[in-house]
């Protein structure tokens, strides 16, 4: 009786030894995966476009919640910030707001499409103005049209504003509406109005339009609010739907791009971006998923 008794016991502490290997729920694989996961370590460093800054800071801030160990810098620039950032290894991820450039093809990049976005024509508030073609677009940047009465408007000057050459909300813009031309030699010229005022984000762009009862500028859907009135572009709003759908043609992608052989640091969030970071992404963006 006595060696069955001990039998039990021994039987009962091996039981208790084996379910003490991971939490409650667990197998011991699930456990190992845990800790691996918690373990990763290292510092990444994300440069460019100030349109995708604000993207990288939030999923930043939530892989860094995962990976307690993990350091992820996001810096700003420009989108051509962001392509000589990852073609010179200065960072480890380069951010751009814009489609790759066939003259930037050549430096070997891999490129993620993390989100999709939508540039929004934006006027104050107080202007009557509620739709405009993509010709009418095109010719009060580059100065063609200087009233808005020639629009539909008031008798008022239009005030243009602008982001600095470099901005890759800039260069989707001006290729999209076709303000963007060949010259003789064959080079791509940027044709906006000099007059135009320039700023360095889109923060300050909205800022600007917000303050100045006659101005026009653009900046990303995501920064949409009601301190600035989206202009119909082809009597088409600008939404994340028709964007999506391509029925509104202001659109382009936000970019991440890396140069060589990837670090596990880099990968992983890489991946967490392009997976469950998606949902960080549609609280604002177009979700490439």
């Amino acid at each position: 009786m006595k060696k069955i008794l001990s039998l039990v016991l021994v039987l009962m502490m091996g039981i208790t030894m084996l379910s003490g290997c991971g939490s409650k729920g667990e197998t011991t694989d699930e456990a190992e995966t845990k800790t691996n996961e918690n373990t990763l370590s290292g510092k990444i460093v994300i440069a460019g476009s100030t349109s995708v800054q604000p993207l990288s800071e939030e999923l930043a801030a939530v892989f860094m919640e995962k990976y307690p160990e993990v350091s992820v810098e996001v810096q700003g620039g420009g989108s051509s910030v962001g392509v000589k950032s990852a073609a010179d290894k200065i960072a480890d991820i380069g951010a751009a707001s814009r489609e790759i450039k066939e003259s930037e093809k050549s430096l070997g990049l891999t490129e993620y499409v993390i989100a999709k976005d939508g540039i929004a024509v934006v006027v104050n508030p107080s202007n009557k103005v509620s739709d405009l073609s993509l010709d009418q677009i095109k010719k009060i940047f580059t100065g063609a049209i200087t009233n808005w009465k020639e629009v539909g408007g008031e008798d008022q000057a239009i005030t243009v504003v602008s982001r600095e050459e470099g901005s890759g909300t800039r260069g989707a813009f001006v290729e999209i509406t076709k303000i963007e031309e060949k010259n003789a030699e064959g080079k791509n010229m940027d044709n906006t109005t000099k007059n135009a005022l320039v700023q360095p984000s889109t923060g300050a762009v909205k800022q600007t339009v917000s303050n100045t009862p006659d101005a026009i500028g653009y900046i990303s859907m995501g920064a949409m609010d009601e301190t600035v009135k989206g202009v119909k572009v082809e009597s088409v709003e600008a939404t994340e739907e028709t964007a999506k759908a391509g029925t509104y043609k202001i659109a382009r992608p936000f970019n991440y791009l890396t140069n060589g052989e990837e670090s596990e640091v880099v990968k992983a969030y890489i991946t967490f971006v392009l997976n469950e970071g998606q949902e960080i992404v549609k609280e604002e963006f177009i979700s490439v998923k």
